[in-house]
């Protein structure tokens, strides 16, 4: 404790205090801007792959938020290479990485009324990049630990972040953090500034605040899986906003009008959303017949939107209508060319249907987009069956680090493969003593399949500073997950204290199958 305490000192003495650009207080910072814009940059993109990917049916709806949000980065304070991106997901969401790198879900751009209110949330993120409020998360975790150091972030709301790989699977923590309610109130605060700067109504930030309580005290889900989760709505935030907006000159744009113009095209097609989130999650509770019925419904209402082909392909493969499902991911992949979804599920379906130049070429394009471990396992067994039992081995490595079907397939894929060349790195060996002091070995087979042909060899030197060891067979299987107990025949050990050079290793193991 004293040490990870000299270490914080030695932290601030280092790095030292900078002021807030935003708030103009001086704040302990040890993640520098250049690390803040890298972290952004890198994790932009495979974010906005794992949330549903760019929304890119309606482009004017696209370039119109990224209008706004240029509008309100010209006020702010805090000069950050700023973008903004619509993901093509129903739940009503924002989020900001550091680095000014912002984005808005088309579900989130649905339940708003005016363009003041877009801007209101657009602001709200802003302020968050440019107050360092993810950094000084992040900040907070690293001196909890006492180091600098990388920590693992929880997956957030997306039904594919648990399956990203790598540093695409730190993404989702950056964003399903809750903030501080200090960082809420400085983002609602300044946020409502920056509208007013930008020619906005700031009123409309009170609105949009009231708005978000009343849906959290109807505890909608899906606003609960949400907004809600990191950016929590209370009767205090709005009457703090109204406080706000008696301190701001009067009046600024509500753009209401303009508003519904341009989303017009989006909340005409909401039943046909609607349909494909239903048929989603028929499809996740196994009723692909369902899902279908309402991918074709989506697609007839909204023919251009490539999510709901997707749909379409996800459901016939689960029907085993392999290509079917190619031919429906191919309709999917005319419309949204840089959706990783689309390209792993098609390099599945090649996969079962046995066209493996074509599986591969989709899988690698799917792992370019975002690395997943379904992508990586198949890749690790197209490589397999190919003979690259090296190249195996890596992809198998990676998939292996997820905590999920494909990942522990992966990981059972990796054991069979490197087992009897690398036992070490899969079994475990304790010596130690029972009651008549002979020395007995403990092997733990920390793999999930039966291990046998086990070779160990255990040894120490005794009082006499003689060697003694030996070698033992375990003929096996030791199962999964097991401890299997032997008794090494050295002994007994009159005085444990006596014993020097303990040492035991295991030299050969295979999988039992």
């Amino acid at each position: 404790m004293f040490r990870h305490l000299v270490w914080m000192l030695v932290l601030v003495v280092l790095v030292g205090c900078a002021v807030n650009p935003v708030t103009g207080r001086k704040e302990l910072t040890l993640i520098g801007e250049g690390t803040e814009l890298q972290i952004g940059a890198e994790q932009y993109a495979p974010l906005r792959q794992m949330q549903g990917g760019d929304y890119s049916t309606q482009p004017q709806i696209t370039a119109y938020v990224k209008e706004i949000g240029g509008r309100l980065a010209a006020v702010s304070d805090r000069p950050l290479p700023y973008e903004f991106q619509v993901i093509n997901d129903s739940t009503p969401n924002a989020w900001a990485l550091p680095g000014g790198k912002i984005a808005i879900n088309r579900g989130l751009l649905t339940e708003m009324q005016s363009e003041a209110e877009l801007a209101a949330v657009l602001g709200h993120e802003i302020i968050h990049a440019a107050a360092r409020h993810s950094a000084q998360s992040m900040q907070r975790g690293m001196l909890l630990q006492g180091a600098v150091v990388a920590a693992a972030m929880a997956a957030g709301n997306s039904e594919y972040a648990g399956l990203a790989i790598g540093g695409a699977s730190l993404a989702a923590g950056l964003v399903s953090q809750q903030y501080s309610r200090e960082a809420e109130r400085e983002a609602d605060y300044y946020g409502m500034l920056y509208m007013s700067r930008a020619g906005y109504d700031p009123s409309a930030a009170v609105d949009l605040q009231q708005t978000f309580v009343r849906l959290s005290e109807g505890r909608q889900s899906n606003w609960l899986e949400g907004l809600f989760a990191s950016h929590p709505p209370s009767q205090e935030r709005v009457d703090a906003n109204r406080r706000t907006v008696s301190e701001l000159p009067a009046g600024g744009e509500m753009g209401v009008e303009r508003y519904r113009r341009v989303l017009a095209p989006l909340i005409s097609a909401q039943k046909a959303y609607d349909a494909h989130d239903e048929g989603r999650k028929a499809l996740n509770d196994n009723r692909a017949d369902r899902a279908l019925t309402l991918a074709d419904q989506a697609i007839a209402g909204e023919p251009k939107e490539a999510l709901f082909y997707g749909l379409r392909g996800d459901a016939l493969r689960k029907q085993g209508r392999e290509r079917e499902a190619v031919a429906a991911f191919d309709q999917a992949l005319q419309r949204q060319p840089d959706y990783f979804h689309y390209y792993l599920q098609r390099g599945l379906a090649y996969q079962a249907l046995g066209e493996i130049r074509s599986a591969n070429a989709d899988l690698e394009r799917s792992v370019a987009l975002l690395p997943t471990a379904p992508a990586m396992n198949s890749l690790g067994q197209l490589a397999l069956n190919q003979g690259n039992r090296a190249r195996a081995l890596e992809y198998f490595t990676s998939a292996a680090s997820s905590d999920s079907a494909a990942g522990r397939q992966a990981h059972a894929s990796l054991v069979r493969l490197d087992l009897s060349t690398n036992p070490e790195k899969y079994l475990k060996l304790d010596l130690a003593l029972d009651r008549q002091g002979q020395l007995i070995a403990r092997l733990v087979n920390q793999t999930p399949v039966a291990v046998g042909d086990i070779t160990l060899e255990v040894g120490y030197n005794d009082q006499a500073g003689k060697r003694r060891q030996t070698r033992l067979r375990i003929a096996g299987p030791v199962a999964a997950g097991t401890t299997y107990q032997v008794v090494t025949g050295l002994g007994p050990i009159s005085d444990p204290a006596g014993i020097k050079n303990l040492g035991s290793r295991i030299l050969a193991a295979q999988v039992a199958e």
